[in-house]
């Protein structure tokens, strides 16, 4: 069958439906990602959105139940040049294209993704329209791409975020809370690694009941939206701040400390999305190859005295980490856990083990 993919900006592509039958809405970005899509549309912080691939040839790999960090496809849609006919991997228990189909997700091949990734550099991330109907034409696409809502003030956390809590590692001796956005299922893997009791919350928990957990440590996860849209739960971060306890934010997470730090953040252009972005470790110059997945970003000229950056983005000079001066509040923007992407930043789940340590000797 064949689709229609409509900007608000008025541009049309015409493709073929390599998905479901039907229409999808949502805010339009480019991954620079050579591999890993399936980690990527299965990445919660993708609510909302359409991802494009700038690289051409996508699905050669299949798909694996190992590679998925959450339990669905989470992008609202997938745009790409070329969908891989045949699959070619040891790992592999079924395509592509099948698995768009039963994660129920509308997807269009046979775009110039390079013509559109310019469209999207010179205008930003656009809301966009795939329909792919027997009767779909450009001026209804085009139409539901412009009645779309703006990702500027929407807060998807609760859509993302866990319901219950979940205990994983129950007999390890340190505690780790982790506030659950919309988390990859790679964090918590690598606090897995470092041998940490891990209670993932809703993320929307208020301050007292997370406290009551008892943790040593409280983790912030990645996660869908707006950050300053989540006004309730920057409050809540607020709260724990007052405790001192060792406080790692990750992506939104991050995002939410600084908020909760008095700062303030901002809609990037188009964002970073991608698993090669250099980020300079501001310590010692040394230059980490990320992955990264954001829309949003934090100003550095609404950072107080307390507060120092410890990471920017070689690409626009933009903050990737921060850190308070005499507590132990620690965030990337980056994702340390890759998934996909290199592992550059792991490191930065050591640190975290090592605040937790220090704050555990201290309160025994």
């Amino acid at each position: 069958m064949s689709a229609i993919l409509a900007l608000e900006t008025g541009h049309v592509f015409h493709g073929d439906s390599v998905g479901i039958t039907g229409s999808s809405v949502g805010e339009l970005v480019f991954n620079t990602a050579m591999t890993g899509y399936q980690e990527i549309l299965t990445d919660p912080s993708y609510k909302e959105q359409i991802i494009t691939f700038t690289y051409p040839h996508i699905g050669n790999t299949g798909v694996n139940p190992a590679d998925m960090q959450s339990s669905q496809v989470h992008a609202a849609g997938l745009v790409v040049k070329s969908l891989a006919k045949f699959t070619s991997s040891w790992r592999a228990t079924q395509s592509l294209q099948e698995f768009l189909i039963k994660q129920q997700v509308v997807a269009i091949s046979g775009i110039d993704t390079r013509g559109l990734t310019k469209i999207i550099r010179a205008h930003g991330a656009l809301r966009a329209c795939i329909t792919a109907l027997p009767e779909s034409d450009a001026n209804s696409a085009l139409n539901m791409a412009r009645d779309t809502r703006q990702m500027r003030g929407m807060d998807l956390t609760q859509q993302a975020s866990t319901a219950v809590l979940k205990v994983i590692n129950p007999d390890s001796k340190l505690h780790v809370v982790l506030l659950d956005f919309g988390v990859k299922q790679n964090i918590i893997a690598c606090l897995q690694q470092v041998n940490l009791k891990i209670s993932v919350i809703p993320g929307d928990t208020p301050a007292e009941q997370v406290l009551a957990l008892k943790p040593h440590g409280i983790l912030l996860s990645n996660g869908p939206g707006d950050p300053a849209a989540c006004t309730q739960i920057i409050e809540n971060i607020k709260k724990l701040l007052k405790i001192e306890i060792p406080i790692f934010g990750i992506c939104l997470g991050h995002q939410l400390l600084a908020l909760a730090l008095q700062a303030r953040t901002y809609k990037m252009q188009f964002g970073h999305h991608g698993s090669n972005h250099p980020v300079k470790d501001l310590k010692n110059s040394r230059v980490l190859i990320t992955s990264q997945n954001h829309g949003f970003a934090v100003a550095a000229d609404s950072l107080n005295n307390e507060i120092e950056i410890t990471y920017c983005s070689l690409f626009d000079g933009s903050i990737q980490g921060i850190r308070h001066k005499s507590l132990p509040y620690f965030s990337f923007q980056g994702h340390p856990e890759a998934a996909p992407g290199p592992h550059d930043a792991l490191y930065m789940f050591d640190d975290f083990l090592n605040a937790i340590r220090e704050y555990d000797a201290k309160t025994r």
